[in-house]
């Protein structure tokens, strides 16, 4: 089952949107020609370049007035950070096999709080982020 499937089945659709948003990313000619140019250019690997990408574009996108723009700041460092993680070779952790927990992250993702059985969660504490992020686990 892909993520944004997974996404629609376990949260409401409009939390499940955020991957669609997150496909579009990996689609965008912008975010791509940025990687392959940075690869050529500066002749590194591509998870030098995915991770520079995202830090560009995370500025970007942060730097905007906008606040809906604001908040893709996160999104393209959640997207760069999992394409790393793949490129690395790095699985998942598996969070669906958790005992009921109270999350304390410095910020937590769109794709980590998916994958988390939200009957286990009995609170969040973050540093970053805001009720926009774990709006999926609020009663709709």
């Amino acid at each position: 089952m892909c993520q944004t499937e997974k996404a629609v089945k376990e949260v409401r659709e409009d939390s499940a949107a955020i991957f669609e948003v997150h496909q579009m990313m990996l689609e965008d000619e912008d975010y791509t020609e940025a990687i392959h140019n940075i690869i050529g250019g500066e002749k590194v690997n591509a998870e030098y370049a995915v991770g520079m990408t995202g830090d560009n574009f995370s500025e970007m996108f942060a730097g905007m007035e906008d606040d809906y723009m604001k908040a893709r700041a996160a999104d393209v460092k959640d997207i760069s950070n999992r394409v790393v993680r793949i490129l690395n070779g790095q699985e998942d952790i598996d969070l669906n096999s958790m005992e009921p927990s109270i999350i304390i992250a410095d910020d937590l993702s769109p794709s980590e709080t998916v994958q988390m059985d939200k009957e286990k969660i009995l609170a969040f504490v973050t540093i970053h982020g805001s009720a926009i992020s774990i709006r999926q686990f609020l009663p709709a």
